[in-house]
């Protein structure tokens, strides 16, 4: 039987035939053929050699992989440069938020649940000031991204140009704690009519782009936008459940 594999890591033809030997020694090899040029090793054996005892017999500066596993932790890879400015955005809310609860429940006598309240205000402050900003640093670029999936911006195109401003006035009144209850029902009401434009795009699987960080990131629409949007409809349902 026949397979084939990737192999980094070998700069000239000695170190090709480094990997050749090192191979051609693992039980049940019988032929190796490698080329340092594609990357590639078409390994010849008798009975079929697990991954593992390959990059067992290579020195550890070669890695050797299947074309499969190329492939798919290329998609990994991919995917993670795509969406790394959100997730970057969404990480440093988290700590952000995650010590100023810590700093509220040293200094005051608060429960869980109002820790909880304040973390869940907090975050959500700085969700809606973070992506504000960005959609505000070119607002036509917004604009025209968010017309071609929201629902209410498709029929009042004026509703693209006033949703930023709409975030940028929740994130304020989230961290000022003003008017809770408005602000957390607007918020509900705004990211449950939001959501149903961004779940039609991705289930229709349309190939757009994605307008949470306005037009200065490429991020195409997917589960990402779906999971953002849900999850401030969540938290702002509990806390209107809670304030009530």
């Amino acid at each position: 039987m026949k397979h084939t594999y990737k192999i980094t890591g070998m700069t000239c033809t000695s170190c090709e035939e480094k990997v050749k030997n090192s191979l051609l020694q693992v039980k049940n090899v019988t032929s190796v053929t490698i080329s340092k040029d594609t990357e590639l090793a078409i390994i010849t054996m008798d009975k079929h050699v697990a991954l593992n005892d390959l990059k067992e017999a290579l020195d550890t500066k070669y890695n050797i992989e299947t074309p499969e596993e190329v492939e798919i932790n290329e998609e990994v890879k991919s995917w993670f440069e795509i969406y790394k400015p959100i997730l970057l955005i969404f990480f440093y809310i988290v700590i952000v938020t995650t010590i100023m609860a810590l700093q509220s429940m040293k200094s005051n006598q608060m429960g869980p649940t109002e820790i909880v309240m304040k973390w869940m205000n907090h975050f959500m402050g700085g969700f809606f000031l973070a992506f504000s900003f960005f959609k505000l640093l070119d607002l036509n670029g917004f604009a025209e991204s968010y017309k071609m999936y929201d629902i209410i911006a498709k029929k009042i195109p004026f509703w693209a140009y006033l949703y930023p401003f709409v975030e940028l006035g929740l994130g304020l009144s989230f961290l000022s704690n003003l008017f809770p209850l408005v602000t957390n029902s607007i918020t509900f009401i705004v990211m449950s009519i939001s959501i149903i434009g961004v779940l039609q795009a991705v289930l229709n699987k349309k190939k757009i782009q994605c307008a949470c960080l306005g037009a200065v990131f490429n991020l195409p629409m997917s589960t990402i936008t779906i999971i953002e949007d849900a999850l401030m409809i969540l938290m702002s349902g509990i806390m209107v459940f809670v304030l009530i």
